[in-house]
């Protein structure tokens, strides 16, 4: 007989639940009608500090309402915008008893893993390292890449197509914060300057003249904030360009407003494009942004599996690695269960948080997520175990294993490519560059943290550190090639 083995991680099927949205005082009298209306949703999104205490009576202290304002008016990058289905499952409260009004709620406010990356408040912010001194506000530099407005030619083979630039819900950490979304103190947002109707067909005709182009990924913004008549336009176009295989549409909504997925109009048109995409053997897949098992409830489930019976491909998760959201082994591995079995999602990739403005409170370092890898291996099928990678500046995504050096003391890793990007036709040493990606400074040990405290001109001393990291690969190659000879 086999004795029992205790593992790090126990497995335990959980039913999926819809959390009672009238435990909220603002929504006591919501009808399920209502709540499964998407435009109902859209309405009554929470967008600023008013409605939010409209909706939550008595529930919150002061002082978050006044740490809320502080991040809004002195760090935020996006403004606020999270639709009735995401603020449900925030203290969701589907186990154990609501906390009580005060300072019970409060807390657990504060402390809710939906809400520390949907309603960021100032105190949640780093207060030595708020920004890295190298975050940007177009981290990937996408803009730099876009071959016509709005389509970013950054791998050989695939593009980003940004549709538009608004969203269902906005979400702090948000890597394109420099274009999508409404203006905040801190960020004036780049304007797209072509019409709608203009920037498609520039897209469109690109794509034709570029024959080496396969995939395309559909996104913004969000889709779910078109029209559909538009979206299922530019599609039946797009699935006339012979040379494109693979579609994607992005669409957060598919999580944070599930209603829009399960409109009559959507699902019809869905299955139109999903037809005519596998009569001319193109993959059309959906990929999803969760970040918590928390935001899985059944309305998600029935919106991902509506799409699979309509004959979309693949509905895929691509969530972001954050502190306080899933930076546990446990965390991920739970939302990884809920996507797969509860919602037929399959997990796909989970990203380091990009280094833009006032996000080094939620990023981890490298030798995290690369301990996070380790650590959720084994326990879900191989085609749904996800990939955690670094979406390194310049390189694209690399898993977080490929890095080529990585200098823990200073926080810098360094990766290679083997390609160009769309603004690289000419530089003949960009395959054998180094590219450099951060670590959080706070996550340094104190003499990391005191070198970057004591740089002036960080442009020059990165020479030095990364003439110290070619060494240290150096040591490291001359010590493996030992290895071998004995």
């Amino acid at each position: 007989m086999t004795a029992h083995v205790e593992q790090p991680y126990v497995y335990t099927q959980r039913e999926l639940v819809e959390p009672d949205w009238t435990r909220f005082p603002g929504w006591r009298d919501v009808t399920p009608a209502q709540w499964e209306d998407a435009q109902w949703q859209r309405v009554n999104c929470v967008k600023n500090i008013k409605q939010l205490r409209d909706l939550m009576g008595d529930l919150l202290q002061e002082r978050f309402y006044a740490d809320l304002e502080r991040d809004q008016a002195e760090r935020a990058t996006m403004s606020m915008l999270v639709p009735p289905q995401m603020m449900n499952t925030m203290v969701a409260a589907t186990a154990d008893p609501m906390p009580a009004a005060g300072a019970d709620f409060t807390a657990a406010f504060y402390a809710d893993p939906v809400r520390l990356y949907m309603l960021p408040v100032f105190s949640d912010r780093r207060t030595d390292w708020p920004s890295h001194p190298y975050a940007t506000r177009d981290s990937l530099h996408e803009h730099d890449m876009w071959a016509v407005e709005g389509l970013t030619h950054r791998y050989p083979t695939k593009v980003l197509a940004e549709m538009i630039p608004t969203c269902a819900q906005y979400c702090g950490h948000c890597t394109r914060m420099d274009l999508v979304g409404n203006s905040t103190p801190q960020v004036a947002k780049l304007k797209l300057a072509g019409k709608p109707v203009d920037r498609y067909a520039a897209m469109l005709d690109y794509l034709q003249r570029t024959p080496q182009v396969r995939d395309v990924v559909v996104s913004g913004g969000d889709v779910a904030n078109m029209p559909w008549k538009n979206l299922e336009a530019f599609l039946d176009q797009l699935l006339r360009v012979d040379n494109i295989r693979d579609i994607r549409l992005a669409t957060k909504a598919l999580m944070g407003l599930p209603q829009h997925w399960l409109q009559p109009d959507v699902v019809e048109g869905i299955e139109r494009v999903a037809k005519t995409a596998h009569e001319r053997g193109v993959s059309l897949a959906i990929h999803t942004h969760v970040n918590n098992s928390a935001s899985v409830t059944p309305l998600v489930a029935k919106a991902s599996r509506t799409m699979l019976e309509v004959g979309v491909r693949d509905v895929r998760n691509q969530g972001v690695l954050m502190r306080g959201v899933n930076d546990s082994a446990d965390q991920l591995l739970d939302l990884c269960f809920a996507l797969q079995d509860g919602a037929m999602i399959t997990p796909y990739y989970f990203y380091m948080c990009d280094m833009i403005p006032f996000s080094e409170h939620w990023r981890v370092s490298l030798a995290e997520a690369q301990h996070l890898q380790h650590a959720i291996m084994g326990y879900l099928p191989g085609f749904a175990t996800p990939r955690i990678v670094c979406d390194v500046p310049f390189v694209g995504k690399r898993w977080v294993h490929q890095v080529e050096s990585y200098d823990r003391e200073l926080g810098m890793s360094f990766w290679r490519k083997n390609y160009r990007t769309s603004i690289e036709a000419a530089d003949t040493e960009a395959i054998s560059r180094d590219y450099v990606y951060y670590d959080p400074i706070y996550s340094l040990p104190e003499s990391g943290q005191q070198w970057w405290r004591s740089q002036g001109d960080h442009g020059a001393d990165l020479e030095i550190a990364m003439a110290r990291a070619a060494a240290s690969r150096d040591a490291a190659s001359r010590a493996a090639d030992l290895l071998a000879v004995h």
